[in-house]
């Protein structure tokens, strides 16, 4: 059985490792051109890895260029995963290995099909999210399930702790589902297309802190664009300040170090920010 692996961030890579911590091995790997969304969030070279395992690495600017195709064709693949991918596969690509493409997205699918998941759960104020495992289709995000993992969404997540509990997830999925792929064993169900809902993608204008909201909504802003995403952000006087721990006070005690941030219900105290410039801000990463 051969596989191959198409990603370019974090959450990619880690599935990749799981693969060969289970004994498993991939005939191909593709990625993006070195010099692309180097802002991504979570973005990763898979040079060093691939050339530790004698993985065949290939990079491109569009997952459905023609090279690629023929490299996944040529490689003569059962299954290919595509983890953390923005670019959506067309037909050539999903036709290429012999059962299928492979998909993890975030989010306990049909729930939240798009993009910025883990901003969403906390901005949604979800008691729980997840990640599933399910087969790529010519829709977006809607092909059917092979397996799914519940995580816990707690009052105060931030966007850093979730990103490594939706990391643990991924890792979790792979090392379950990789010997039934081996072994043929794993059935994948259809989605429920009428509970399905979607969510939009989100930039780095999107931090913006709304001085005239509710204080509450802003400090639930920050947790949800901390590390790894883009960050807060107000525009002030001297400057863009970008808030990446923040917490709401009534007693109008201000620690050393802490910025005070009025809005019309209460006061937002900056604990760990920075100064940039407002064009700075826009052009940081975008949240996948």
């Amino acid at each position: 059985m051969k596989f191959g692996f198409v990603t370019c961030v974090q959450l990619g890579l880690s599935c990749m490792e799981a693969i060969y911590e289970v004994g498993g091995t991939l005939h191909l790997a593709v990625t993006l051109q070195d010099e692309q969304a180097r802002t991504k969030s979570g973005r990763i070279y898979l040079d060093a890895f691939c050339a530790e395992k004698g993985i065949p690495l290939l990079k491109s600017r569009n997952i459905n260029d023609e090279a690629v195709g023929e490299a996944l064709r040529s490689a003569g693949l059962d299954w290919l995963f595509i983890v953390g991918w923005s670019q959506i596969a067309k037909e050539r690509v999903l036709a290429a290995p012999r059962l299928g493409v492979l998909g993890m997205h975030p989010t306990l699918l049909p729930e939240g099909r798009g993009r910025a998941a883990v901003p969403w759960a906390i901005l949604k104020q979800l008691p729980r999210t997840g990640v599933t495992l399910f087969k790529l289709d010519t829709g977006v995000d809607t092909g059917d399930i092979l397996d799914q993992v519940e995580i816990p969404v707690t009052p105060n997540a931030t966007a850093g702790e979730l990103y490594a509990a939706v990391n643990d997830a991924h890792i979790a999925l792979i090392k379950s589902a990789y010997p039934k792929l081996v072994e043929g064993v794993i059935e994948p169900r259809p989605q429920n297309h009428e509970a399905a809902t979607v969510w939009e993608g989100r930039t780095p204008e999107d931090g913006r802190l709304d001085l005239e909201g509710s204080v509450w909504e802003a400090e639930r802003l920050v947790r949800a664009v901390t590390r790894p995403y883009p960050g807060a952000f107000v525009e002030l006087q001297d400057g863009a300040l970008v808030v990446w721990r923040a917490t709401v006070t009534d007693t109008g005690v201000v620690p050393e170090g802490a910025i005070p941030i009025e809005f019309r219900d209460g006061i937002l105290l900056a604990l760990e920010h920075e100064r940039r410039d407002p064009p700075s801000v826009s052009r940081a990463a975008g949240c996948e």
